[in-house]
């Protein structure tokens, strides 16, 4: 099923002359990772915060990143999802010295919690700093359903929560649907629906209630396996380099993610696939079979984070090294330079 657009439709993706991504909330913090260098992106790692001495970034489970773009002497900047919790958010975001008057949005990729979880604590804690208008762009209305896990070794299911509409609502975020490719101040774009046509599975153990998504069968007052139908992806086209697409957790497939995105935008260049791919959980050969793919779509640069796991990471060292860069919480990464 697709819900998108991929064929058939106008849609004009902007174009910016640079493309700074910076990695406001992931897992860990290393104090001491060394300098990197790529021909294709410049890379800054944050260690000692300056004035800060008696500070650290912290880390947990989640991810947020700050995106800022330049286009003809113009800026914009999106906070794109917000980690597990506020506390942590709103600590790396003070000490990395990022402006909340200065976002031109908010982004949310999903409605996982370890991407919304800081977002009703964000924005309380910064709203009257933000602009007026500011909106949170979602995929589809799919993101502020209830979603249910189960633990490990546990009988009995536990709810997940959802972003709260009415919180939001009532402290001016307009929540903004992109179920099909959205420009973003003339700067960025989101993919809309993502398409799966590749071999990939959607991936991720939350649980919904049925809706019109699945069939008479499904809907019989049991929960089922979610689809993701929400999930998005943030994309820029970066002058003379090509398209940079970020996933912030890929549970729809990293590969049909990067292919949605090449077919809304008509840019068959791909210059960078950045965020989470969620392929921490994935068997081996998985994991072998989309490095397979990644490498017949020839980015420039692969910089896997969050989800993406160990094993992806040690099989772009084994056969795309020149293309795989890492990451660390603060770290700062510029395409375009």
């Amino acid at each position: 099923m697709s819900l998108g657009l991929t064929t058939g439709e106008p849609f004009t993706a902007p174009v910016v002359d640079q493309l700074s991504v910076r990695v406001v909330v992931d897992s860990a913090y290393e104090r001491f990772m060394p300098d990197g260098t790529h021909p294709c992106v410049a890379i800054r790692h944050v260690r000692q915060i300056p004035g800060r001495q008696m500070s650290t970034l912290a880390g947990e489970w989640g991810l947020s990143l700050h995106l800022e773009s330049q286009k003809a002497g113009a800026k914009a900047q999106y906070l794109l999802d917000f980690g597990y919790t506020p506390e942590v958010l709103i600590r790396n975001f003070d000490l990395l010295g990022i402006e909340p008057e200065r976002l031109d949005g908010l982004i949310l990729s999903h409605g996982h919690r370890d991407h919304y979880g800081g977002l009703a604590g964000f924005v309380t804690h910064h709203r009257a700093h933000m602009r007026d208008d500011v909106s949170l762009y979602v995929g589809a209305e799919d993101v502020f359903r209830e979603k249910w896990i189960r633990e490990k070794g546990e009988p009995d299911l536990m709810s997940w929560g959802a972003p709260d509409r009415t919180a939001l609502t009532a402290q001016k975020v307009a929540p903004v649907c992109c179920g099909k490719p959205h420009t973003l101040a003339d700067h960025a774009f989101t993919s809309g629906y993502i398409d799966r046509n590749s071999f990939e599975k959607v991936s991720g153990g939350t649980l919904v209630e049925p809706d019109d998504h699945f069939t008479a069968a499904e809907r019989q007052g049991k929960l089922v396996q979610d689809q993701h139908p929400e999930e998005h992806a943030t994309c820029y086209i970066v002058k003379g380099r090509g398209l940079v697409v970020i996933s912030s957790c890929g549970h729809t497939g990293i590969i049909n993610t990067v292919k949605t995105a090449m077919a809304v935008s008509g840019v068959d260049k791909l210059h960078a696939v950045v965020g989470g791919f969620h392929l921490g959980p994935a068997p081996l050969d998985y994991v072998e079979h989309t490095v397979d793919e990644m490498e017949a779509l020839k980015p420039d640069v692969v910089l896997p984070m969050h989800c993406s796991g160990a094993n992806f990471i040690n099989a772009m060292r084994r056969r795309m090294p020149d293309r795989l860069v890492t990451s660390n919480i603060g770290s700062l990464f510029t395409f375009g330079v």
